[in-house]
């Protein structure tokens, strides 16, 4: 009911404003430039407007009027383009999922082929890992100037009595202020026996400049759940049957889950502002001086439930067989103040304090014969950090550094980043990081209603550093080469005694190697867009596990139709990783852990699609792992969770420029 009525709003909004008298747009095309009429009457990406002898005001627009702005200022376009890289972040996640793996249906978690340690964070995350795909971070929010209001709608079919839409609108009210207002809903019963997933992101923003300037704001407000039910994957009998190819469990339906009565949801609230105040704004042609200060205020709720009606051995035994609820909490509320420089010779630097106040944990403390564990982590954390930006003829520098140097959480970091621009074609980027961060806090604390998950940690900060060189060019190649290290790795995985999942450290030294290619070929009409990923670890514990090598290729062919009224894209996408120890999947944590029994990959995945582009709509039309009944039935996406069969999915993008 909520998706039909944010629907159903954001297309009485569109109507609304759809009432304004209609304006012709004077087109001035170029080759990066869309033009965009706002009557509808063209695609803004090939073609061009035509006169109209009844209407004498003109307004220029171009789709390079409509800004998106993110989190660090800045400032993209909307892209209206159809291409091969759209393709592969029209998903769930609406994100290149490249790295990851999926599960069988949509909404579920992903299984992570490939990591990235260039964080700067110096507080703890929440746990319930696998729940955060989706979950949209602070990074993950936009704002956005726009000459005139502009819809988006986004609609992928489901697996079964489902959908997924992404409904966003936004409008200036003045050349001052904007709001912007969005929710992505989805709701799929999978193929699988009690394994629904039913999810919502509702967000809305709001962004403000005075008119001299001197004051901007960016707000947003975020409310988040993600619903999932859980089945434990397909018992050992019924993986047998499935890798059988037998005719008779061709309907997974029939195949028997390790149990149907749990579910687990990730519940979350966000308040945010940024702002800031220009003091000194002064600009000439032989200087440059500019003082502001500023603020930013967070506030975050998160809720994690994990509940089932009746105790089940696949978690060991329960202290309570009457009421089979965990449920954690985490408030955590940060404000910055900051101060900015401006210099024309030096550069920008930037100074601030924080205060973080959390308070994560649970309602009681548990008593148990060897040992009281307590049942919250809460205090205050205060940190202090700095950024520094230059110009200096082709070289952009960036340096940014943070810690902690007060409260029970000791952490930092030291990131420092230059971009060359070669020529017109080479762009080479190096990027050093290096971070102290506490471990989650589900690994320093759990409580449950099963009796061998409960703990409490005193673990290590974990330790990391990255080296990261690319080489960007359009000629040639794209090359990513990242450089690892990880101290006191923290991880989950069986317990031998309990034989249930637990919180472990790895006290050795981690060592993890990425080079990754990309190259798209054109040849006339035809293109190939290929990735190879290969990946190397030092571990001695064998507790950090990836593939060697993640491919993926898609060969396509495009071209215009129906007088160029339409373009339209087809073609086939291979993807393939080796064998490896994947992770396996923990319900009851929504953690993934590692284990060494059970090798997954060595199987490609061979989708077959037709997308085409009218005007401002991207149709989508892929038939996906189409090769699942003749190349094996050996896919997994973890031990004991068969990833996606054959299916047909259809979807579309659409946007409304009025």
């Amino acid at each position: 009911m909520k998706k039909i009525i944010v629907f159903l709003f954001l297309v009485s909004a569109q109507i609304m404003f759809a009432q304004r008298p209609k304006k012709q747009i004077n087109v001035k095309k170029s080759d990066n430039t869309s033009a965009v009429d706002l009557n509808g009457t063209n695609n803004p990406d090939f073609s061009s407007s035509a006169k109209s002898s009844r209407v004498t005001k003109k307004v220029k627009a171009k789709i390079t009027d409509y800004l998106i702005i993110s989190h660090v200022a800045d400032t993209t376009y909307v892209d209206t383009t159809l291409t091969v890289a759209k393709d592969y972040k029209y998903n769930y996640l609406r994100k290149d999922n490249f790295e990851l793996q999926q599960f069988s249906n949509l909404g579920q978690t992903y299984n992570t082929l490939g990591y990235n340690f260039s964080s700067t964070r110096l507080m703890p995350q929440f746990g319930a890992r696998s729940k955060h795909f989706n979950y949209m971070e602070v990074e993950d929010i936009n704002y956005y100037h726009v000459p005139t209001p502009l819809t988006e709608l986004l609609y992928k079919s489901a697996f079964k009595q489902g959908q997924l839409l992404d409904a966003f609108f936004t409008t200036n009210t003045s050349k001052q202020f904007n709001i912007s207002v969005a929710y992505k809903g989805l709701r799929s019963l999978g193929t699988y026996q009690h394994i629904l997933s039913s999810t919502g992101n509702f967000r809305a923003t709001a962004s403000y400049k005075s008119k001299n300037k001197r004051y901007v704001a960016h707000a947003h407000f975020t409310s988040q759940d993600i619903l999932n039910q859980e089945n434990g994957g397909l018992t050992d009998e019924s993986l047998l049957f499935f890798q059988s190819g037998d005719k008779d469990f061709i309907d997974r339906g029939v195949l028997e889950v390790n149990f149907e009565d749990a579910e687990g949801s990730l519940k979350g609230k966000r308040s945010y502002l940024n702002h800031y105040y220009n003091l000194i704004e002064k600009q000439d042609s032989l200087s440059y001086n500019s003082v502001s200060v500023g603020h930013v205020f967070k506030l975050t709720d998160k809720t994690y439930d994990f509940s089932q009606s009746t105790q089940n051995d696949f978690f060991g035994d329960a202290s309570y067989t009457n009421n089979l609820r965990d449920q954690v909490k985490l408030e955590e509320l940060y404000n910055e103040a900051n101060i900015n420089y401006t210099n024309n010779s030096i550069g920008s630097l930037r100074l601030h304090l924080g205060i973080t106040n959390y308070n994560y944990g649970y309602d009681k403390i548990l008593v148990q014969p060897n040992q009281i564990i307590t049942n919250r982590i809460k205090g205050d954390v205060v940190s202090v950090g700095a950024k520094y930006n230059k110009q200096i003829k082709g070289f952009n520098l960036q340096a940014e550094a943070g810690a902690n140097i007060s409260g029970d959480f000791s952490g930092n970091y030291l990131l420092a980043k230059a971009n060359y621009k070669l020529n017109e074609d080479i762009l080479l980027k190096a990027a050093i990081n290096n971070n102290t961060v506490a471990p989650n806090y589900n690994a320093q604390l759990y409580q449950s209603r099963y009796t061998n998950y409960n703990w409490e940690n005193n673990f290590n900060t974990i330790k990391t550093q990255q080296l990261d060189v690319e080489v960007l060019s359009k000629k040639w190649a794209n090359i990513k080469l990242q450089a690892s290290t990880i101290g006191d790795y923290v991880y989950f995985a069986k317990n031998p005694v309990s034989e249930q999942i637990e919180a472990f450290q790895n006290n050795k030294t981690i060592s993890y190697l990425k080079l990754k290619i990309n190259k798209d070929i054109r040849f006339r009409r035809f293109g190939l867009d290929a990735t190879v990923q290969y990946q190397r670890v030092d571990d001695e514990a064998n507790v950090f596990n990836v593939p060697e090598l993640i491919t993926r290729g898609t060969l396509y062919y495009e071209n215009f139709a129906f007088k160029k009224a339409l373009y339209f894209q087809t073609g086939f996408t291979v993807s393939y990783f080796d064998k490896y120890y994947m992770n396996d999947y923990n319900p009851l944590l929504s953690e993934f852990y590692v284990q060494r029994d059970v090798q997954i990959g060595g199987f490609p995945k061979i989708d077959f699609f037709i997308n085409a582009k009218l005007r401002q709509t991207r149709i989508y039309l892929k038939a996906e792992h189409l090769n699942s009944s003749f190349t094996g039935r050996d896919y997994l996406t973890a031990p004991n969770y068969p990833f996606r069969d054959f299916t047909i999915r259809f979807g579309l993008v659409w946007n409304f420029f009025m």
